[in-house]
């Protein structure tokens, strides 16, 4: 049977972003927003898988390697399991704008955790910093909410990608 999820985006949701044009290259960088972890908690004990879904463009740049990548996301879900609110999957795009579809807003990392745990993305949320986050939960039929310094807020779903 088909359950909703909650879509997690990873800087600026899960953490506190870089500056623009910085990535978070190793887990020294990585400051966890505390409010997530009672966020995931909740839903967790709602019983609906937590996914994050990342583009981490830093990859395909050389401004950071996978193997710090894994290490990060490996580091962070250990932290949300001590914790006891664990993350269910972990999905990265690597790759540079235009080169996949997995890239978001595209849908191509959603799709892949729709077949793999058997997701309604119909009663699935998006919860994102971004208008790429944004477009993605339009493009796949999802709620979406804004994160914004740890908080969050619920945002109207345009009618059409690239609308305010």
């Amino acid at each position: 049977m088909m359950r909703p999820a909650v879509f997690l985006d990873r800087d600026g949701v899960i953490n506190r972003s870089p500056p623009p044009g910085e990535y978070v290259r190793n887990w020294s960088e990585f400051e966890f927003f505390p409010s997530i972890f009672d966020w995931v908690r909740l839903f967790h004990s709602l019983d609906l898988p937590i996914i994050v879904v990342t583009n981490q463009r830093g990859i395909a740049l050389g401004r950071t390697m996978q193997a710090a990548v894994d290490d990060i996301h490996r580091r962070m879900t250990g932290e949300f399991a001590r914790r006891g609110c664990p993350i269910t999957d972990v999905f990265v795009c690597p790759h540079m704008e235009n080169s996949c579809d997995c890239r978001k807003p595209k849908p191509g990392m959603v799709l892949v955790a729709q077949r793999k745990w058997d997701l309604d993305l119909s009663r699935s949320l998006m919860i994102g910093d971004s208008d790429r986050d944004r477009d993605l939960a339009l493009v796949c039929g999802m709620r979406f909410l804004r994160a914004a310094d740890g908080t969050l807020s619920d945002e109207p779903l345009p009618d059409r990608i690239g609308e305010a």
